[in-house]
């Protein structure tokens, strides 16, 4: 229990913080992302849509090539101008091309009469969208939604390149920080460059000890949704 309380007493309230960062970041951005990558998944499983192909080859372009870290890091910053603030730790996830076309391939597995008797009933593309493609797809949505809120809480990356408040430190980045301050300590330490008894700090544990606080509550939330996702999985590997 060292470790722990040695997480605690280092940055206990920072750590409380943090996982407010986490969780808002994490709802918010798995909602946007299931919102936007559905309703773009559902039109380009439509038969009809006409640019369905193009826009479908332009997604799956982004699968293998992407502008870089310094172009994103300018759109970013300079054109969103979302630097230090909740949008870069949220908008950058929002729309993932794998996640999109795993989505695409569950959609298309609706038969297509149904939309029709739908458009005979007189509904429109939205409503088609909320009352009958929905329904029938939570399995995808549960699939998608813990890929998606997986990648944002445990997601380091854009608050190292965007953020600079230690008010905005998600979790992941905040254990990441007290790693890197104890191997820095560890490192001086044995050189002689300071004089500090280092056997007092747990380093080894202590990341475990992390280990523990960052999986803790999406240890807690995934067997709630582990039927829909080997259901979904499942679904979409077979299907065309």
């Amino acid at each position: 229990m060292d470790a722990f309380r040695y997480v605690m007493d280092s940055a206990g309230w920072q750590l409380a913080k943090a996982y407010g960062v986490t969780i808002t970041t994490t709802a918010a951005g798995t909602v946007l992302s299931l919102v936007f990558m559905s309703m773009m998944a559902y039109a380009l499983a439509r038969p009809d849509f006409r640019w369905a192909r193009i826009f479908g080859f332009l997604v799956y372009f982004t699968l293998l090539f992407n502008g870089g870290m310094v172009p994103g890091y300018m759109v970013v910053t300079r054109v969103l101008h979302l630097k230090d603030t909740l949008g870069a730790l949220i908008f950058p996830y929002v729309i993932g091309a794998w996640n999109l076309l795993l989505m695409r391939t569950f959609f298309k597995g609706i038969p297509y009469e149904l939309i029709e008797a739908a458009k005979i009933d007189g509904a429109g593309n939205f409503s088609i969208y909320l009352k009958v493609t929905v329904p029938l797809c939570k399995a995808a949505f549960a699939t998608i939604g813990v890929l998606v809120a997986l990648q944002y809480w445990n997601d380091w990356w854009l608050p190292l390149l965007y953020i600079d408040s230690n008010k905005l430190a998600n979790l992941q980045y905040l254990l990441y920080r007290i790693m890197a301050n104890i191997q820095a300590i560890s490192e001086m330490a044995a050189s002689g460059a300071v004089d500090v008894d280092f056997s007092n700090i747990p380093s080894e544990t202590v990341r475990m000890a992390m280990c523990i606080l960052a999986a803790g509550p999406m240890l807690v939330v995934f067997p709630f949704f582990q039927k829909f996702f080997a259901k979904g999985i499942m679904a979409g590997s077979i299907k065309g």
